[in-house]
């Protein structure tokens, strides 16, 4: 039972039945200050921050991001400039001949509208060009929400956080690859 039912006041002549309307009224009051009645919406959007920051920044402004793919490791490093574009110590458009992979390095970058706005250094090694590719994309994301957390919804929305976990299935024994037999000859 309630406390208010088993000693009840001696100097209150009042029934309980009135003082639960007051009980009522008074939780009806914030949210009537607030402006939010029931069934409707806040109209400012929440920007959802990150729980757990895979880059950092450094005292000097650099954002540092590390991004894998397959056995491709790329170390990406972010600063404020004019767009300038660095892999291994040459030029962007000189170390990665084909188009689609250009293309889906500077994504994260168009999609924040930071292209032409930050210079970008990255070191990269193991694995193939594609691999490479991959692994700088998730630097960059990386280090572009490290640089910015606001940014988190569009790259997460786009998907340029998700580390890519595919890598190659091993070689099993009696088999001439992971998965494909030898050539099997009846007669």
């Amino acid at each position: 039972m309630n406390e208010t039912n088993e000693n009840p006041a001696p100097e209150t002549d009042a029934p309980a039945a009135e003082a639960t309307p007051v009980a009522a009224g008074a939780t009806e009051t914030p949210a009537l200050e607030t402006g939010l009645e029931i069934g409707s919406q806040a109209a400012e959007r929440v920007v959802r921050l990150p729980q757990t920051l895979r880059g950092r920044v450094l005292k000097d402004g650099t954002a540092i991001g590390t991004g894998r793919r397959k056995t491709a490791v790329a170390r990406v490093r972010l600063r404020k400039g004019d767009g300038k574009f660095t892999v291994n110590n040459r030029e962007f458009e000189e170390f990665f001949c084909i188009e689609r992979d250009r293309l889906v390095i500077q994504a994260p970058l168009r999609v924040t509208s930071m292209l032409g706005l930050v210079d970008v250094w990255v070191r990269t090694d193991g694995g193939g060009t594609t691999g490479q590719a991959g692994a700088i994309v998730l630097g960059i994301s990386r280090a572009l929400q490290a640089m910015n957390p606001e940014l988190h919804e569009l790259l997460s929305g786009g998907g340029f956080l998700t580390r890519d976990g595919r890598m190659v299935e091993r070689k099993k024994y009696g088999r001439k690859k992971a998965r494909r037999s030898f050539q099997f000859s009846k007669r």
